[in-house]
């Protein structure tokens, strides 16, 4: 079961606050926040107050985050590199727990009817290629290329919250939230990156939703590139590769040229000799670390979080309300639920 405890400590992490910072903040002691946090004490109720305004919160979402079933921080789905800084991937995920509890803080007031839904599905007894498809033939998706990732995604009720990482090195993660899913995206990646991501969280989103498996990671990998580049579609497109075929494929699927590169090789397309080849041939043109054309792919933008915002603003609700309602200590600390000034009532 969550706590207070853990609650008052993701809260902290999130803003990348050491126990020693939150303590000066809220005006308590180090040795206090720290009974607090390992719930050897609860704290006073004017005390939890002036946590929750330093942590941005209030105190009935700090009451609510720590009442939910299972823990509160509970690990991501992290697409990383091994080299990404355990602090940095830490704070990320912190931030995503709490996203998640803002999301159900704010559900308990707001119902969301999304179109779709994200199936989900036993990795054990479904391939994540076989997901893939099903998924497609679910939402009913136009054969060939997914235009408008995020929004497919969105429209199946999966809040997608677009952020600089501070680090190329993280490219997203994902986590449920009772029965509504959560995503993050690094903003700071190329377009077609971030759409690989995307399809990589949605792959853990569908077949990891109640235990980790030992071959997430490659199952999640699977599972996004046949959902991107469908096998039946992209095979025959796939021979004779060559740096001129791979700007058109990559025009043509919004993928990079390295993910076409292995769609073609875990296909049997190509051998691996040919693989080694393209990249090589990558490499001396220098883009093995940054590609061409991603500047010219559509751009992948959210915009779930802040129709809901601009929904609630279309009932009346001022900017103060909606922070409240989501949990936020005041207007100016919801980057969730934002609405245009113009949809806003005045107070």
């Amino acid at each position: 079961m969550s706590s207070l405890g853990e609650a008052i400590t993701t809260a902290r992490r999130a803003l990348g606050y050491t126990q020693e910072e939150l303590a000066e903040a809220a005006g308590v002691t180090q040795a206090a926040l720290s009974r607090y946090e390992n719930d050897l004490r609860e704290p006073e109720s004017e005390a939890l107050a002036r946590l929750a305004d330093a942590l941005g919160v209030t105190v009935p979402f700090l009451r609510s985050a720590s009442s939910v079933r299972g823990a509160m921080a509970v690990d991501a789905h992290m697409r990383k590199r091994a080299t990404a800084k355990a602090t940095t991937w830490r704070q990320l995920e912190s931030q995503l727990n709490m996203y998640r509890m803002h999301v159900r803080h704010l559900m308990e007031e707001v119902s969301l009817r999304a179109q779709q839904r994200i199936p989900t599905f036993d990795p054990i007894d479904t391939d994540a290629a076989d997901a893939a498809r099903m998924v497609r033939m679910q939402w009913r998706m136009p054969i060939g290329t997914v235009r408008s990732l995020v929004r497919w995604v969105e429209a199946a009720g999966c809040i997608v919250l677009a952020e600089d990482f501070g680090t190329t090195r993280i490219d997203g993660l994902s986590q449920w939230v009772d029965d509504y899913p959560v995503m993050m995206i690094n903003v700071a990646a190329p377009v077609d990156r971030i759409r690989l991501t995307v399809g990589h969280e949605l792959g853990h989103l569908c077949l990891h939703s109640s235990e980790p498996t030992l071959a997430m990671e490659e199952e999640a990998t699977r599972f996004a590139a046949e959902f991107l580049m469908p096998e039946e579609v992209i095979r025959p497109q796939l021979r004779n590769l060559t740096l001129g075929r791979l700007h058109d494929l990559k025009r043509e699927w919004g993928t990079s040229m390295q993910a076409i590169i292995e769609r073609a090789h875990d296909l049997q397309v190509i051998t691996s000799t040919k693989r080694a080849n393209l990249y090589k041939s990558l490499g001396n043109h220098g883009w093995r670390t940054r590609e061409p054309l991603s500047d010219e792919l559509p751009p992948e933008v959210p915009a779930l979080a802040q129709s809901i915002g601009e929904a609630m603003a279309d009932k009346g609700l001022s900017r103060e309300e909606i922070a409240e309602m989501a949990g936020f200590s005041d207007a100016d600390r919801n980057k969730l639920f934002v609405a245009t000034t113009r949809r806003l009532r005045a107070v």
